[in-house]
């Protein structure tokens, strides 16, 4: 949700490190903050499992699209002379990407649950 509402609110920050080759780069910031708060609020809503499903497999796949982004800040940020935010932001980042996809599956309902016993 946060991350959807920073995309609406300053979205210039998001243009900066949008790769070039992303089209109209103002709009598609716009429409990922606007993905990103449905997804929450789907997420958040107790009354359909299948939207909740739905939710955490479009988040999960939305984290997963947006990884090339993150490599695109990474790269621009080392190649400053002052590297940007740097390894101690960078690399958690990055790393951190495949466990934003599991807890949006997760958090859902669409991973299936091991019994115990």
């Amino acid at each position: 949700m946060i991350a959807g509402v920073m995309h609406l609110v300053s979205p210039d920050i998001f243009v900066k490190i949008t790769p070039g080759w992303v089209p109209w780069p103002q709009q598609v910031i716009l429409a990922t903050g606007m993905a990103e708060l449905a997804g929450a609020l789907a997420l958040a809503q107790p009354w359909s499992q299948g939207l909740r499903r739905l939710a955490g497999a479009a988040l999960a796949l939305y984290a997963l699209c947006v990884f090339p982004a993150n490599i695109h800040h990474f790269a621009m940020d080392m190649a400053r002379p002052d590297h940007g935010w740097g390894l101690a932001y960078h690399l958690p980042r990055m790393a951190l990407q495949p466990l934003l996809i599991w807890l949006a599956l997760w958090s859902s309902g669409a991973l299936p649950m091991r019994k115990r016993g």
